[in-house]
């Protein structure tokens, strides 16, 4: 471990997790990863290459094949996954300083975060013991019909750099609940708090090989474990791009593909909402994490007659907002994760520039000594054509156009090819119900924003994913369902008639 003098900040040594040891690569490759807050280095990792992920599927076949893991009562794998829960809260400071250092989140933000993540493995501790098949009895008096739920086989789970912890925890204990055993590839950004949970796992029980954890390019490793014939269920949150291109490569044997992919989400503010709570949740819905987030509300339709009075509270609420170290205490907004992802930014509020839109707020990199900042961002005057419109930004930007009537709301905020989340702001009870029911969005918030429990499911439509995670639905992405039929007494229907006696 290395200790930087400028800052006190420490380089933390990590290992891939590969059939219950941690390892090296078997190139012996390593790389680094530098805080974009503090541009120090603040973690040293492996670089998994195909040699490595062949032998982490390996490990995982293995165990599901010939394991005790499947084969394990649901309590016994809810009692497992109880006790992984309570040690990653035991080790919640260390998981939370990994992701504030190398994803540059604001400390605060973090420990909810883990806190999260604790409450998703004990939500899915529970599922692990709630399974069960059906009997069917109307089949006729000779047959009988069960149904069993049983694991899917092995998956590989691929997740993103925003949220590490939170979207592995969204994945991981819900499959191995459902008894699979599993490959897990943290982006190459933001690994160390995933390779952390390895040893974690281990000392809670679980058996070698149930999980695998190595990093490395979703070029090499993401498309092998993608093409992978011993992998039956890929599990991948990323961009939309990406999860298309998985889905053309796990054709190789039909893998079950399960996508949490962009959104471009819309909060729709009527003239009679709580118009004070309405411009805190719009601010609070694209500043999160720096807007590096799926759920983002990067796009606010606020209707005509109030939308210059909003807008001039969102800009003074947004000027309020902190931006800055993301290990202190008082900051709300931290850094952009890197300078490509900041590059990609800065283009969109250039384009809406030229695009005739107002910038009224921010649009540039903010001026620091060290670190990847980018001024929180109000764009007006934006119309339903503009690519600002219609592209996901991934940062803290945020595009606002207006609407006359619901029913216009509704068209432009399904105008896009995304359909994640959607928010609508009312009083009305028939405004909500029809927002409800019309906006095409996996996750619909009325008079909230971003507001999530293990217990709701959370996915989108669309371009926006396949299948769903959290809630019980998600235990059941992760398995596959069996008919078994009994026949009971002589056969009663012959295919082929019956000798008579004495025929030979």
């Amino acid at each position: 471990m290395t200790t930087h003098q400028a800052t006190g900040i420490h380089a933390r040594s990590y290992q891939q997790w590969i059939d219950g040891s941690a390892c090296e690569a078997a190139s012996g490759a390593r790389f680094t990863r530098s805080s974009p807050a503090h541009d120090v280095v603040v973690g040293d990792y492996p670089l998994a290459d195909v040699v490595d992920t062949d032998r982490a599927v390996a490990a995982a076949r293995k165990a599901f094949d010939a394991g005790p893991w499947p084969r394990m009562s649901g309590a016994e794998r809810s009692r497992i996954l109880f006790r992984v829960a309570d040690l990653i809260e035991k080790h919640k400071d260390e998981l939370v300083l990994a992701d504030v250092l190398e994803g540059g989140k604001p400390i605060t933000q973090v420990r909810a975060e883990i806190a999260g993540a604790v409450d998703l493995w004990r939500y899915a501790a529970g599922e692990a013991r709630s399974q069960h098949g059906e009997s069917n009895t109307s089949l006729g008096q000779h047959m009988l019909g069960l149904t069993t739920r049983e694991p899917v086989g092995v998956v590989a789970l691929i997740t993103p750099w925003n949220f590490p912890f939170v979207i592995v925890s969204q994945k991981l204990p819900f499959a191995l609940a459902a008894g699979c055993t599993t490959v897990v590839k943290p982006s190459e950004l933001t690994p160390g708090s995933t390779l952390r949970l390895g040893s974690i796992l281990d000392e809670a029980g679980v058996p070698a090989g149930v999980v695998n954890i190595i990093v490395g390019y979703g070029a090499s490793v993401g498309q092998r474990l993608a093409e992978h014939p011993n992998v039956d269920m890929i599990s991948f949150t990323g961009s939309t791009g990406v999860g298309k291109g998985i889905v053309r490569a796990s054709a190789g044997n039909l893998k079950r593909v399960a996508l949490e992919l962009g959104g471009k989400n819309p909060q729709i503010v009527c003239a009679d909402a709580d118009l004070d709570a309405a411009a805190d949740a719009v601010v609070f819905g694209v500043l999160f994490n720096a807007g590096q987030c799926c759920n983002s509300s990067s796009r606010l339709l606020v209707e005509t007659s109030i939308s210059e009075d909003f807008l001039a509270r969102v800009d003074e609420l947004t000027k309020r907002v902190t931006v800055g170290d993301p290990l202190d205490e008082t900051t709300k907004v931290g850094a952009i994760v890197n300078q490509n992802q900041l590059d990609r930014i800065l283009g969109f509020v250039g384009g809406a520039r030229d695009d005739g839109a107002r910038i009224r707020l921010g649009g540039t990199r903010m001026k620091s000594d060290k670190g990847l900042f980018m001024a929180p961002t109000v764009v007006s005057d934006v119309t339903r054509q503009m690519t600002i419109a219609n592209d996901e930004v991934f940062g803290p930007v945020l595009a606002a156009l207006t609407f006359d009537d619901l029913d216009e709301a509704i068209s432009i905020a399904n105008g896009t090819h995304y359909g994640l989340s959607a928010g609508i702001w009312t009083s009305k009870y028939e405004s909500a119900l029809k927002a409800g029911r019309e906006l095409s969005a996996g996750t619909v918030w009325v008079n909230c924003w971003m507001d999530g429990f293990p217990e709701m499911p959370f996915g989108g439509m669309r371009e926006s994913g396949i299948g769903r995670e959290q809630g019980r639905h998600a235990i059941e992405d992760f398995m596959e369902t069996k008919s078994v039929l009994f026949h009971q007494g002589p056969r009663t229907s012959r295919w082929v008639p019956a000798l008579e006696a004495g025929q030979q």
